[in-house]
């Protein structure tokens, strides 16, 4: 009976020390292991209850000073937020204050400006009418910054200053007079390069700007002047260099009214070579029809002269012919064989037409071709204009509608064949004829002296004839 109730005591007494163990912090279940006896057990279970009585006791002190803390912080907060608040009303109240001080003074302003309210907005608006114009003028390029002022004055909310009146009386003043002078100065001019470089400009007016014999332009963008990357033609040129080395007098010159943009369009107009390049295969072609007419043409030209020289001196001296010219050939062929006696007067006559008929192809070369070419030419011309209209009517096909900058392609190659055409086939034309008069005097100068030949030989023989009391047949 006492072994079965010592057994009972033991196991509550161990369920009892197990659940301690678990209520036990880790530390203090580590020391129960070590526990023997029930006086250890016990005295371990104090000490642990203490050591969680005194960090129980930390975290309530702990707690308390954070409390104390945070009480603070919002305390402080909430002083910031009323004082906030405070100057908020205050500020808002002086806003108000402000907007109806603001709204009493424009009003008085309004009272007072009386005429001058106008006289204010028209000076806005004159300085913004005039901003375009010097923004663009050439004298900017001498005066920089101009542009500048206008435009401030034109966007200006408030009355303009007395000073700024001023300004704005003198720079108008300023650019009528010097729209009317012309003026040499030294500034930095933009190359054609895009480098720049110190060169001495003479500005007519606002017309137009030279650097020695070269054309400028204005650049408001970067408020310099650039030099034209593609000059105009000599003459121009010319001009332009006989006005900046002048110092004094009348002068020459040219000027562009439309102060730059007729200038730069003129530039950009295609010279001699570029116009051919537009008829394309078809004006190479003319060309070289009418490069060959015109060698054979002057050829044919210098042969005739000297020919018509030699001729000329043959005519002096018919009775000693010279075979250097065709004149002197044919009196050869009369009169070259002293032997040889022709009695039959159309034996005669058909040695003469012969030896004549022998010099006219000679001095008719090349009219045949002539004649070609000028007919060629505006038939060729002919040609280029039909296929440039073929690319005109393609370019509007491709792009739907009718831009003349699409246009022009096809049209410019059109027209240049067309004037390409009849710019070989008139001169050829005039060239033909006078090859073709000068070699008809020619020929008509050997028919008169072979027809003279035939009459002095038939009168010979119709004097020898008389003399021996015969009949000449």
């Amino acid at each position: 009976m006492k072994t079965m109730m010592m057994t009972t005591t033991m196991k509550r007494t161990l369920a009892a020390c197990l659940a301690l163990a678990i209520l036990l912090p880790l530390g203090a279940t580590q020391s129960l292991a070590q526990v023997e006896t029930l006086d250890d057990l016990i005295d371990e279970t104090r000490k642990a209850r203490s050591d969680e009585a005194a960090a129980n006791a930390a975290r309530e002190k702990e707690f308390i000073a954070n409390r104390d803390q945070r009480k603070q912080m919002v305390a402080e907060a909430q002083a910031a937020w009323d004082a906030a608040t405070k100057r908020n009303l205050d500020l808002s109240t002086r806003f108000d204050a402000n907007e109806a001080q603001l709204s009493e003074l424009e009003t008085t302003l309004k009272a007072r400006e009386g005429n001058l309210g106008e006289l204010f907005g028209v000076t806005r608006q004159v300085a913004g009418d005039s901003a375009a114009a010097i923004y663009n003028s050439s004298t900017s390029g001498q005066f920089p910054g101009r542009d500048q002022f206008f435009m401030r004055l034109a966007k200006a909310k408030s009355l303009p200053t007395i000073t700024e009146l001023e300004d704005l009386s003198f720079e108008l003043m300023r650019e009528i007079v010097e729209t009317g002078r012309v003026a040499r100065f030294r500034t930095d001019v933009v190359m054609a390069d895009g480098s720049s470089q110190d060169s001495e400009v003479v500005r007519i007016g606002g017309f137009i700007a030279m650097s020695g014999d070269q054309y400028l332009v204005y650049e408001p963008t970067i408020g310099k002047f650039k030099m034209l990357p593609r000059q105009p033609a000599p003459e121009l040129r010319e001009l332009a260099a006989n006005v900046t080395q002048a110092t004094t007098g009348y002068v020459e010159g040219a000027i562009d009214p439309s102060r730059g943009p007729l200038l730069t369009l003129y530039t950009q107009r295609p010279d001699l070579w570029e116009r051919i390049e537009k008829g394309e295969e078809v004006g190479y072609v003319i060309l070289t029809v009418g490069a060959l007419g015109a060698l054979c043409a002057i050829y044919q030209l210098v042969y005739l002269i000297g020919v018509r020289r030699r001729v000329t001196r043959q005519l002096s001296s018919l009775d000693n012919p010279v075979r250097d010219n065709p004149l002197g050939r044919v009196l050869s062929t009369f009169r070259g064989d002293p032997a040889r006696v022709e009695d039959d007067v159309e034996v005669i006559e058909l040695r003469i037409s012969e030896a004549v008929l022998r010099e006219v192809p000679t001095l008719e070369r090349f009219q045949g071709f002539l004649r070609l070419a000028v007919a060629a030419g505006p038939l060729l011309g002919l040609v280029g204009t039909v296929l440039g209209m073929i690319i005109t009517f393609q370019s509007i096909t491709e792009s739907g509608s009718s831009d003349p900058k699409l246009m022009a392609a096809g049209i410019g190659q059109a027209m240049i064949a067309t004037v390409l055409g009849l710019g070989i086939a008139i001169p050829l034309l005039f060239a033909n004829a006078g090859l073709s008069s000068l070699s008809k005097s020619i020929v008509q100068v050997l028919d008169e002296q072979s027809n003279g030949l035939l009459a002095e030989h038939i009168e010979r023989k119709l004097g020898e004839t008389a003399a021996s009391g015969g009949r000449y047949a």
